[in-house]
């Protein structure tokens, strides 16, 4: 029989976080991948766990992953961990999981600590529907790329973000974004754990003056759905009415259905539009 994989979630900064369930599998495996293994062993000698480790991390997540996937079909059991948090959430453990799926070989989770959950519930803005956007991306335009789609994002917005980049990252997302709603999240579960609510133009204000100091997690107010509606509104008031009406007659939409819904879409009466059109056919 082949082995398992077992991803393992790991404390975000309080070892009270830690499961039992998560103890006794690292015990119980055969090998614990883990992305930092000088870091990890400080995790398992706490636990005392004296399960054998192997490193798994973005510069090999790809070689390493066949070599474990060899180690799983030959019946072993690994336990893949994170330096913090759960694996394969912005993390090259996503890498391992599908390989294992196209190789057959039975994945599970074993849940605990999220940094990006823990904020999203501290936040005060809204949990119902989000986004999560990990880290943004070093390349200059695969980031221009995401912001321009945040702009559009009416979830609430997940990001994570080091000290050193947090003053650029929040000068992006005000030229971005504009000025919205922000709880900045910081050393989650530690002993200084702070969580600030505030917006992204104060927070640019205090950061100007106070140093960043330790792992941040943003929560982002989405677009306001009356935002976006106006928005839409002012766009469609840059074609004229002719041409709004071509574009759903070449989508199918008979002549009368097209003209309640371009004056739906321009906040005006189906008369004024049936009007506009017989002018511009007397013209």
């Amino acid at each position: 029989m082949t082995g398992k994989l077992y991803l393992c979630a790991t404390p975000i900064g309080n070892l009270g976080d830690m499961t039992p369930r998560v103890v006794e599998t690292l015990q119980m495996v055969d090998v614990i991948a883990a992305e930092d293994t000088r870091n990890s062993i400080k995790l398992l000698n706490h636990f005392d766990i004296h399960t054998p480790m192997t490193s798994y991390h973005e510069y090999n997540k790809t070689e390493k992953a066949v070599a474990l996937i060899g180690q799983m079909n030959q019946g072993k059991n690994v336990a893949l961990i994170t330096d913090a948090g759960t694996p394969a959430i912005s993390d090259p453990g996503e890498v391992l999981v599908n390989m294992c799926h196209d190789a057959g070989i039975v994945v599970t989770s074993l849940p605990g600590a999220a940094a990006c959950i823990t904020a999203l519930t501290l936040s005060g803005l809204s949990t119902r529907r989000f986004c999560f956007e990990g880290f943004l991306p070093s390349d200059k335009k695969e980031k221009k790329d995401i912001l321009e789609d945040l702009k559009k994002e009416s979830r609430t917005i997940v990001l994570y973000e080091a000290p050193h980049h947090l003053v650029r990252t929040l000068d992006e997302l005000y030229a971005a974004l504009g000025n919205r709603k922000l709880t900045i999240c910081r050393e989650l579960t530690k002993k200084f754990e702070e969580v600030r609510p505030t917006t992204i133009e104060d927070a640019r204000i205090f950061y100007g003056t106070e140093e960043p100091r330790g792992e941040y997690v943003l929560v982002v107010e989405g677009k306001s759905l009356a935002a976006f509606k106006r928005e839409q509104e002012q766009g469609w008031q840059d074609i004229p009415i002719e041409e709004h009406m071509k574009q759903y007659e070449a989508q199918g939409a008979e002549r009368k259905e097209a003209m309640k819904m371009v004056a739906k879409d321009r906040g005006i009466s189906k008369r004024e539009v049936y009007q506009y059109l017989l002018d511009l056919e007397n013209i």
